[in-house]
């Protein structure tokens, strides 16, 4: 009685706000299954031309009362997949997991640091990489992902406001269960996610899952220590977002603890 089936909802992103969090804590619910890999069908031409049959085959089996979901940080700052996804499901609900600009541009460039060294190759320090003959490198992508005025803004060309769920990813790390019981209600779903759900691993520093009988945690590449970033360096990021974070406030009529 199960069949593949094309995604009710999607996580859009952003990349190092919480995505895998967020689906891993999602997938507790039993009305809801989840892709087991990022797909990369709406941000890549190579795999969006494989067309939609493809994308199906790649999501898992479900029942007719379960949704799918599917998580591809990429899709956030894509320029073409706001309006591919439209084309796929005009009334499609999307999730979209943001975290302060700052700590999310330190938590991309861990990423790259940590992945540079297990392959042997070069590294640079942060402050090497944003700042360039004094000022901001406001060029450096892990900067360009964390407008999200800029990229939000494309989606709205395509989305009403209330087809996208924004999730705070600083209060789904310290407090997970208010953040999904928003979720749970966004998509319409019987509350079964529970405080049981979740224990504090002290030895990680975040709280990982409970369910079915089993504990995991996040894989372990998850909630690395970041760098100690220059106090100057810090504020000259935080001045730079301000404007920015303004804006998206603005856009979606809601404010966040950031700096």
């Amino acid at each position: 009685g199960t069949s593949r089936q094309i995604p009710q909802t999607i996580i859009i992103g952003v990349r190092k706000g919480g995505t895998r969090a967020l689906l891993e804590m999602l997938d507790i619910h039993p009305n809801i299954v989840v892709a087991a890999t990022e797909v990369h069908f709406f941000d890549w031409d190579e795999n969006y031309v494989k067309g939609i049959d493809w994308y199906r085959n790649l999501m898992p089996f479900s029942y007719g009362n379960q949704i799918t979901i599917e998580k591809t940080p990429g899709y956030f700052t894509s320029p073409q997949a706001p309006g591919r996804i439209h084309d796929m499901n005009s009334s499609i609900k999307l999730l979209l997991i943001l975290r302060d600009p700052t700590e999310r541009v330190i938590s991309d460039y861990t990423q790259v640091y940590y992945n540079r060294v297990e392959s042997h190759k070069p590294v640079q320090l942060f402050e090497d990489i944003v700042i360039k003959n004094g000022v901001l490198n406001t060029r450096y992508k892990a900067i360009q992902r964390s407008l999200y005025d800029v990229h939000m803004e494309k989606w709205l060309k395509h989305f009403s406001l209330d087809q996208i769920h924004i999730v705070d990813g600083n209060t789904l790390i310290k407090d997970p269960l208010p953040e999904l019981q928003k979720v749970e209600r966004f998509l319409n779903l019987p509350s079964r996610i529970m405080s049981s759900n979740f224990y504090f691993n002290q030895t990680k520093g975040f709280y990982c899952i409970r369910s079915d009988g089993r504990e995991r945690c996040l894989h372990e590449s998850k909630g690395r220590p970041h760098p100690l970033v220059n106090s100057t360096v810090l504020e000259q990021l935080y001045s730079y977002f301000r404007e920015h974070n303004a804006k998206f406030y603005r856009m979606v009529n809601h404010s966040f603890d950031w700096h």
